[in-house]
């Protein structure tokens, strides 16, 4: 019996340890583009070209600029050239 609610803990937490989620707000002193997460109808998906600059970086498309690195508080990773 004890096995069984100690299994039933563990699967709870561990299911739900990936569903936390920091929501992107806007930084204060700067303006802040929220990319969408998903691109538009008829953009292709492309995988990053490189290894993430760090933690709270996510891929995103941007519609001028195509995909690049993203982090609401620090904006694009190596600008746009």
């Amino acid at each position: 019996m004890k096995f069984a609610a100690i299994a039933a803990a563990l699967a709870a937490a561990a299911s739900l340890s990936a569903c936390v989620v920091a929501p992107v707000g806007p930084v204060h002193g700067a303006a802040v583009y929220a990319a969408p997460i998903e691109p538009p109808v008829g953009v292709a998906i492309v995988g990053p070209t490189y290894v993430s600059p760090g933690p709270g970086w996510g891929w995103r498309y941007h519609p001028h600029y195509g995909w690049g690195w993203y982090n609401p508080h620090a904006g694009w990773h190596r600008g746009w050239r």
